[in-house]
């Protein structure tokens, strides 16, 4: 089974159509299982539109609706979008999860206290049933807000299913390298990294510290995570859309995983 995360970015990027087709083809060529996307907008005036192989109220210019054609009729995905705040005052910014499972069930929440969508610090939770488990695609939020990581990592727990083999993925905000902050916190909640498990990997770092919501250097960090609650045998993790390994599409770069899972 082969996972991704990424958090896309999409509509803020410059050609953002030409960075939906690269997603898109290397997707095909990684035989992706299942995807998990961050940031993924919409133009709040856009035309709405319906897709059958997306679960959302989509518009047109809907970053995983151009992923989705690019993946060509006889691609086998579906996807769920939903929208979590408004982004820049022009966007309908969601979360978004594609796989090539049979869906069985879908479920979100908010972590954080705040459900307004004019508020950027609003942080939605979407996730799929699929008869290999449940993935979520997760954006959390900063370890020092008001609203902390740590109140937010909770209420994720909260409400998360039992008794399921259960996968995290996407953009949790949390570098590896600071000690006793979200990181830490997770690991010490018995959820297994990955990118710990995998018999081959790279590097890891997904973002530099100078990126929105950040801005604190150049400096490279680990913040975006394919976690599990069971320990996964992982074949790899590798970084990709870092410039090396694929095109770089995105603030963010994407993780692939394999697993016998």
């Amino acid at each position: 089974m082969k996972l991704l995360t990424l958090n896309t970015h999409s509509l803020i990027e410059k050609n953002p159509s030409l960075k939906a087709k690269i997603l898109a083809e290397t997707i095909l060529k990684e035989k992706i299982d299942v995807a998990a996307f961050q940031e993924v907008n919409q133009s709040i005036n856009s035309e709405g539109i319906i897709c059958s192989d997306i679960e959302g109220d989509i518009k047109k210019d809907n970053y995983l609706l151009a992923v989705m054609k690019n993946l060509g009729e006889k691609h086998g995905y579906k996807g769920v979008w939903i929208p979590i705040k408004k982004g820049y005052g022009k966007f309908d910014e969601g979360i978004a999860i594609l796989t090539r499972f049979e869906i069985l069930a879908v479920k979100e929440f908010y972590v954080s206290k705040t459900t307004d969508p004019a508020n950027w610090k609003t942080r939605r939770i979407l996730g799929v049933e699929t008869p290999a488990g449940w993935f979520f695609s997760v954006h959390m939020g900063f370890w020092e807000d008001e609203d902390s990581f740590k109140n937010q990592w909770k209420r994720l727990c909260d409400n998360l299913p039992c008794n399921n083999k259960i996968w995290l993925m996407g953009d949790f905000n949390s570098p590896s390298h600071v000690k006793s902050e979200g990181y830490d916190l997770i690991l010490k909640s018995s959820w297994y990294d990955s990118y710990n498990l995998a018999k081959e990997k790279g590097s890891g770092a997904t973002a530099k510290a100078n990126i929105d919501g950040w801005k604190n250097g150049d400096d490279e960090m680990r913040i975006d995570y394919i976690f599990s609650n069971f320990k996964a045998d992982v074949k790899s993790s590798f970084v990709v859309f870092n410039g090396k390994r694929e095109e770089k599409i995105s603030d963010h770069n994407g993780v692939v995983i394999e697993t016998e899972a």
